[in-house]
């Protein structure tokens, strides 16, 4: 479903209305500039149009949170079709699955979740959007993608303790876990690894990645 039906597309769609309506009814009317007349004007040049800015940001990014937009660029393709593919074993796919978090899966799972993480999240999206355009990715092959592009940075635990929490039995009491409390709380080891619960995207690494 399309961002136009989400509650911010809706409004946006309600206001841009109204306000065309105000012009147009002046526009054909042509009635005298008295107050009403001047209050109308500034609903239908001001008001509306700017409540029209604002939800129609608000859809805009309530769909880059849709695992859909994020795979809209060639070279995420096989990373949406793996998140789709019910036989897929990736720590990624099994995640998309759920039924809470499947629709916004990417967003969700790789969001900054500190106090300011909606926004700064979304700046660094743009550093991708950048990365595609003038960084050359839009020309490249999957293969060269897969081969050559990994994360800026390690991925966080922290981003799984958001759902997965490290303070019940059933997290403290695997002896793994037990023994690399330290480790998971520093991100010295990755929960997200070969080693423990897989990999996010199995296909897009190597063999010795796969095997570390």
């Amino acid at each position: 479903m399309g961002s136009a039906f989400t509650p911010f597309g809706a409004l946006t769609i309600a206001a841009a209305a109204v306000a065309a309506i105000i012009l147009l009814h002046h526009l054909i009317a042509r009635p005298a500039l008295t107050a009403v007349t001047r209050m109308r004007l500034l609903l239908g040049l001001a008001v509306f149009p700017f409540l029209a800015a604002v939800a129609s940001t608000g859809s805009g990014m309530h769909r880059t949170t849709e695992r859909e937009f994020c795979g809209s660029c060639h070279v995420m393709e096989t990373h949406l079709s793996d998140l789709e593919d019910p036989k897929s074993l990736g720590l990624a796919a099994r995640h998309a699955r759920s039924p809470i978090i499947g629709p916004t899966a990417c967003y969700t799972c790789h969001a900054d979740y500190s106090m300011l993480g909606y926004p700064l999240t979304k700046l660094n999206g743009m550093m991708h959007v950048y990365h595609y355009y003038l960084g050359g990715y839009r020309n490249w092959s999957l293969e060269q993608f897969h081969a050559e592009v990994r994360t800026a940075k390690p991925y966080p635990n922290q981003n799984c303790k958001q759902c997965h929490s490290g303070t019940l039995a059933s997290f403290t009491n695997i002896k793994e876990h037990a023994s690399l409390a330290e480790e998971l709380d520093q991100n010295k080891v990755s929960c997200a690894s070969a080693g423990c619960h897989g990999v996010a995207h199995p296909f897009s690494k190597t063999k010795e990645e796969l095997s570390k």
